[in-house]
Formats: structure tokens, C-alpha cells, sequence
């Protein structure tokens, strides 16, 4: 089982995390866990200057997936363009649903969140709690758009904003 898993990713390939975002496979390795041998993923987080260790035959399970197709990519910055669809429900409801969305590691959903709490200049402040949810699903976004095209962080993040500064006008 943890055979077919290890085909799944390669060292030095980048993969989404659900809970941390995008990382890089360092290494694969052995390690003895409880008395039993655990085949282990190593993820680095260069940004958060964060290594994690995964088990082989947990990966799918936990939501590791490999980066987002150029398509899907696509269909987020269409999910950008889109109108902002914020409930009437309470802010504590909607702040979970977002970081919900913000955790699942889906792409689509991360987009959701960034044109949902997207502020235009001429709009009301947000609270601190918004912008922190808000920077956390433009950070994701920003992230794997950029290793998807394999651009560097700020070319993503200014074809975000100019999506974001355009379906405002």
C-alpha cells in the first residue's frame, strides 16, 4: 500500500498541504516510530521556515495533494472575477466557514475566500479578524498560483490584485 503512495510524489516535487499550504518534498525517509518502521514524506515550508513529516501511506488522507492543474488555476481567477457572495449570517459562522475553506487545501474554495473578504479602497475598513483570514487565503493563493506557472511570489500576487482591482471597476 505505502508502495503505490510513495509513486504518488517524488522528492523535490511541490504539493499542497491542506493546513500549511504549498511546500517542497525534500526527502523521503525511514524512521522508527513506537517500535515500528514509518516511511515518512519530508515537506519544507521555506516561507514558514517549517519542515513536516508525513507518513507515506497517510498522505491522501490527510489532503496532501500535488499541485493545482493550470486549469483549475484558471477557474480561480474566473472565481476571482465573480461578484462577492457574503451571507447575512453571523460573523462568527461566516469566519468558520472561511477558514474552513481556507484549510481544505481546495483552490477553488481559498479564491472564494479572497474575493469574499476582498476590500475595494473606496469600501469600509475591515475588522482584524477579516484581514487576517483575508491574508491567509490571498498567501495560499498567492502561493500556489505562483509554483503552478513557476513564477516567483510577487508576479502571482500582482495578477491576483489586478483581477481583484478590475472586477471592482
Amino acid at each position: 500500500m505505502s508502495k503505490s503512495k510513495k509513486k504518488d510524489f517524488q522528492p523535490n516535487d511541490f504539493v499542497v498541504y491542506p493546513a500549511h499550504g504549498v511546500g517542497k518534498i525534500v526527502s523521503v525517509e525511514t524512521q522508527e516510530v513506537a517500535g515500528f518502521e514509518l516511511e515518512l514524506f519530508v515537506i519544507a515550508f521555506e516561507k514558514d521556515k517549517m519542515t513536516l513529516r508525513v507518513p507515506t501511506h497517510k498522505a491522501s488522507e490527510v489532503g496532501m495533494r500535488a499541485l493545482s492543474t493550470p486549469d483549475v488555476v484558471s477557474h480561480a481567477m474566473k472565481t476571482l472575477r465573480g461578484k462577492a457572495k457574503v451571507k447575512k449570517a453571523m460573523w462568527s459562522r461566516r469566519a468558520q466557514e472561511y477558514e474552513q475553506k481556507i484549510n481544505s487545501g481546495d483552490l477553488i474554495a481559498i479564491a472564494e475566500v479572497v474575493r469574499d473578504l476582498h476590500r475595494a479602497d473606496d469600501q469600509r475598513e475591515q475588522s482584524y479578524s477579516e484581514r487576517q483570514l483575508y491574508e491567509a487565503a490571498l498567501e495560499r493563493l498567492t502561493r500556489e498560483i505562483a509554483a503552478v506557472a513557476g513564477n516567483d511570489e510577487k508576479a502571482a500576487a500582482e495578477e491576483i490584485g489586478s483581477v481583484l482591482v478590475g472586477r471592482a471597476a
